[in-house]
């Protein structure tokens, strides 16, 4: 009977040591930073692997002035450093890990529908540059237009309409006045090879003939983490099953 007893003992002991990661093994922790035009609600249909812990980058208002550096900098500080982390952004969620990656060196960085550089941005954007016609735009000038553009520039937005209508109608007017001032300024001309990007080719925000992607989802648009969240989410579980095996 003793016999038994210690054996059983010894066989949890066991269990568990090899259950328990250590320290330096624990599972990364994924961060999900939405779109100019979204907010955590983006990712909730996505189904990602239980084995990580999910946090979402919540925005505030940039202060006047702000580059995309810089507002990437402020936001960081919600991303704890001290554990292996990951970086997932969507739009210019997207840009905004392209710039953290390079300060914060994430264990991977997958971005969205989005763009790594300036010259991936389409020419309505970079044209501004030496026609800065978002300057005479104001705050409620910018949240109207983005209201009445939505629908028109992505009509597949109509799949998820309330989540979007929704979204939009919650953000601060100031916010989208100054991050369109960030994207149109945006200088970023070089990016790290290590950053995974997810494109669709019915993106008619960023549209896929100036973007160098990774992977391309056919007739996926720029809502598509919403709007394919099926798709999207086996896509993004066999990308991070990558970072699962590298632990251990």
């Amino acid at each position: 009977m003793k016999k038994l007893f210690f054996r059983g003992i010894f066989s949890a002991i066991v269990f568990f040591l090899l259950n328990t990661p250590l320290s330096g093994q624990r599972t990364p922790v994924i961060y999900l930073i939405p779109g100019q035009g979204s907010d955590a609600r983006i990712f909730k249909n996505l189904t990602l692997d239980p084995s990580f812990e999910l946090k979402y980058v919540n925005y505030v208002t940039p202060d006047k002035g702000m580059t995309m550096r810089d507002y990437a900098i402020e936001l960081s500080q919600q991303i704890d450093t001290s554990r292996s982390f990951i970086l997932i952004g969507v739009s210019l969620g997207g840009m905004l890990a392209t710039e953290m990656s390079d300060f914060l060196h994430p264990e991977m960085t997958i971005i969205i529908s989005s763009a790594k550089s300036r010259a991936e941005l389409p020419r309505r954007y970079t044209f501004q540059e030496h026609l800065p016609i978002y300057k005479l735009v104001s705050a409620g000038m910018a949240k109207h237009g983005a209201k009445i553009m939505q629908p028109i520039v992505e009509p597949d937005r109509n799949r998820q309409k309330a989540l979007f209508k929704s979204m939009i109608a919650d953000k601060d007017p100031l916010f989208l006045k100054r991050t369109i001032k960030m994207i149109m300024e945006w200088d970023r001309v070089r990016y790290s090879d290590d950053i995974i990007h997810i494109h669709g080719d019915n993106d008619h925000t960023i549209p896929i003939r100036n973007v160098h992607c990774d992977y391309v989802v056919h007739g996926g648009s720029h809502m598509m983490v919403a709007t394919r969240y099926i798709q999207m989410s086996a896509l993004l579980n066999k990308l991070l099953s990558h970072s699962l095996g590298s632990d251990q």
